[in-house]
């Protein structure tokens, strides 16, 4: 049978589509504040949800040892405990489910000599990278399960960015394999898409500060930071040294993450722009064009999300935009990269 085949690419495919989904439910479970919901770790028998209501009240005793019940949430009842505990679980199971859609077909396709000797070494750092994530979000809700009722906004960060890392690479090997051959690319050009796609992940990691700090909930005006100022004050004082306002301060987070989505905008508009020069096939020009199309409703779901204080629907379809859009410029840097 030939190696690197279909089966290996639909592999591949099938683990950027789970660990979207993966990217939805967290997005779902940050904004509901399920997160903290499951205190202990268990990697196997913690697939399995409490099944009874003595279960029920053990898991939820459980709960009420640490801070988030106790400065946060005292006045749940089981109910509302049922209630954030399903999308933790949810979260958790799918990525079990990733592991073992990762790992086992590997192993298959390993047995039956399917992958050539680079596609063996990429897939390689993909289970690596799998690994590491898990490990990141152990981490990231361990933060949260000690003094303060809430995770590490840094630690957050991590571990959303480490996904959207994990699904791009994941993306681009299978486009290696779908595209084995490519032209030569203006190098000048090239280099351009990946200053964007690293700004882009900038802007990703302040999007997860954003969430971190809960940052969206204040200065809900656009284009001004607040009504008659374009910078609002806080935004330097907030912290000190003054540099930890751009890194753990709600206003500086916030206005990094405003502006940097102009720079991300102008930078997709370039790209767009001088693609029409560059491409020389139907698709490369299409590529660009859907790129440019999501930058824009990307940037304007943004505005929307902050204005009407982050509600749970767009604040769950900005992040998966953000998941989108990075695959769009994935799949653009690899149209023209030789």
């Amino acid at each position: 049978m030939k190696k690197d085949n279909k089966s290996v690419v639909y592999w591949l495919l099938t683990g950027c589509l789970l660990i979207f989904i993966m990217v939805v439910v967290g997005g779902i479970t940050r904004l509901t504040h399920s997160g903290l919901s499951i205190s202990n770790y268990k990697l196997i028998s913690g697939t399995i949800p409490p099944l009874n209501e003595t279960e029920w009240n053990e898991a939820f005793e459980l709960y009420k040892q640490y801070p988030e019940y106790q400065k946060i949430n005292n006045q749940f009842t089981l109910q509302d405990f049922k209630d954030i505990y399903f999308w933790e679980w949810l979260h958790r199971v799918i990525g079990r489910f990733i592991g073992l859609v990762f790992f086992i077909p590997f192993v298959y396709f390993l047995i039956k000599k399917q992958l050539t000797k680079p596609t063996i070494k990429k897939a390689l750092i993909l289970m690596f990278m799998g690994g590491f994530q898990g490990f990141l979000g152990w981490f990231m809700v361990k933060s949260g399960l000690v003094d303060r009722p809430d995770v590490s906004h840094y630690r957050l960060a991590m571990h959303l960015v480490t996904a959207f890392i994990t699904c791009a690479y994941t993306f681009w090997v299978a486009l290696d394999l779908i595209y084995p051959t490519r032209k030569a690319v203006n190098k000048s050009y090239r280099n351009l898409i990946r200053w964007t796609v690293l700004v882009l992940l900038i802007q990703i990691t302040y999007g997860a500060f954003v969430a971190g700090l809960d940052a969206g909930f204040i200065h809900n005006y656009w284009p001004l930071m607040t009504d008659g100022k374009l910078i609002h004050e806080t935004v330097y004082i907030e912290q000190t040294p003054w540099i930890k306002n751009f890194f753990e301060g709600k206003s500086g987070v916030q206005f990094l993450h405003r502006y940097i989505a102009y720079i991300v905008v102008v930078l997709i508009a370039i790209i767009w722009y001088r693609g029409k020069k560059e491409a020389t096939t139907t698709l490369q020009k299409k590529s660009l064009d859907i790129l440019m199309l999501l930058v824009i409703a990307q940037f304007i779901l943004g505005v929307f999300t902050l204005i009407l204080r982050v509600p749970i629907s767009l604040g769950v379809v900005h992040q998966v935009m953000a998941f989108i859009l990075l695959g769009a410029i994935t799949f653009s840097l690899h149209r023209f990269t030789k």
